[in-house]
């Protein structure tokens, strides 16, 4: 009898335990800021979240800097496509809305006109250097 209900408990531990687990979302839409400016900044981003494993879609607004996933968080994670986004040179911000920044080398192997980080660079993006250029 004794054993009877050990093996009872262990099934009903071993259930509760597999209830516990989190299940993936194989389509979950995720949100998360990217810095960038242009045209280039969008495919350099996209192509380097869509090269991550496990992500179906990909699509970064130059406007709102915002990059929108679907992934399959069984395949891959959040983390990972970050780290590939900093690989190509591009800043994220994780979800406590944090900046994580790229490396020096990764930055500096963006296109000159995508320093995202040169005020300068980024007035030409907007055209506020040219309106500051014709008063002068």
């Amino acid at each position: 009898m004794k054993k009877l209900l050990f093996v009872l408990s262990l099934c009903l531990i071993g259930f509760s335990a597999q209830s516990q687990e989190v299940k993936k979302n194989k389509n979950a839409k995720i949100t998360f800021k990217v810095d960038g400016l242009c045209g280039m900044c969008k495919k350099r981003i996209e192509t380097a979240a869509l090269k991550t494993k496990g992500v179906k879609f990909a699509l970064w607004d130059v406007s709102s800097h915002q990059l929108n996933l679907i992934m399959d968080e069984r395949k891959t994670d959040v983390k990972t496509v970050q780290q590939n986004i900093l690989k190509v040179g591009h800043d994220v911000f994780d979800e406590d809305n944090k900046k994580v920044v790229a490396t020096t080398e990764a930055y500096n192997s963006v296109h000159p006109c995508c320093k995202y980080r040169d005020e300068e660079i980024i007035l030409d993006h907007q055209g506020d250097l040219k309106k500051q250029k014709k008063k002068n």
